[in-house]
């Protein structure tokens, strides 16, 4: 693999973040009535501290973990806590493929607060694209059809609103702190917020025989999807990433009709394209102003 060309290799650092991410998702399905969301985000959390500190163990990395940007942490843990929180209560209540479609929306918010958070222009592009990002999300969403927008449905815009937060404060972060520090801050500060939520009723389920397995594979396939994902963009822009990511949402489309009956509809399918549409063209005008900028 050492030897292949780095587009090849983050391709393929894709494809493992593409499964870790659809499996965080069946995983969690499956956790449905068993946990609730900040229990799952409590036990995942535990998980993923002792995966941290068994690795950093075995890298060396272990020195890099520090107590700075303390403050930055905690917003780009917040924002991600929400934002997970919001995910694993949609999945229980829409197919996985108009969540994920919502997800993908996530890149679109970013560019849009972008100018007011990290100072970057707001371009023709990306203004398209913000508004094309919308026009999907309408398209999935239909707020017009009987009954109008859906509990589930809410919560998934909800997610990508806190994802964008996330991703707004790990752009900051990763100039000032390595993967090793961020994604320990990440579990440690994320088991602390799912300790006091999941705790605040004076009752925490513990994990069982069923649900131990499913916990597991949502801690582990987490971390291997976050893990895999920024290894691929050290090794390659967005333009070469991205269409690999973008994989998710056919299987898990395919996957959530073949496991859970979960009907493949025109509106989904036609929304999720257009949010695609939109974050490719976002993507585009990246590049093109860092080819501008060089």
């Amino acid at each position: 693999m050492l030897s292949l060309p780095a587009n090849v290799r983050a391709a393929l650092w894709m494809l493992g973040a593409v499964f870790g991410f659809i499996s965080m998702a069946l995983a969690g399905r499956q956790l449905t009535g068993l946990h609730d969301t900040f229990e799952i985000m409590l036990w995942r959390s535990v998980v993923g501290i002792l995966t941290v500190l068994i690795a950093a163990r075995i890298a060396g990395t272990w020195h890099k973990i520090r107590m700075r940007n303390m403050g930055l942490h905690l917003v780009r843990n917040l924002s991600h806590f929400t934002g997970q929180n919001l995910w694993f209560a949609a999945l229980a209540m829409i197919p996985l493929a108009q969540l994920f479609a919502m997800e993908f929306s996530y890149p679109l918010w970013v560019a849009l607060a972008a100018p007011f958070v990290l100072g970057e222009a707001m371009t023709r592009h990306k203004a398209m694209a913000v508004v094309l990002g919308f026009i999907g999300i309408l398209i999935v969403t239909q707020p017009w059809a009987a009954g109008g927008l859906e509990l589930g449905t809410l919560l998934a815009i909800g997610c990508a609103f806190g994802f964008a937060g996330s991703a707004l404060a790990t752009k900051r972060l990763t100039t000032r702190a390595s993967l090793t520090e961020i994604m320990f801050w990440l579990s440690v500060m994320q088991a602390v917020f799912g300790l006091i939520c999941a705790g605040f009723d004076g009752n925490i389920a513990l994990p069982s025989l069923q649900s131990l397995p499913y916990l597991v594979i949502v801690g582990l396939a987490g971390l291997l999807g976050h893990s895999c994902m920024t290894r691929a963009f050290i090794l390659a822009p967005a333009s070469v990433c991205a269409p690999v990511d973008f994989l998710r949402l056919p299987l898990v489309a395919i996957l959530g009709w073949a496991l859970y009956g979960e009907a493949i509809t025109l509106p989904i399918v036609m929304g999720g394209a257009v949010i695609l549409l939109a974050n490719w063209i976002n993507i585009n005008a990246g590049r093109r102003r860092a080819i501008v900028q060089a």
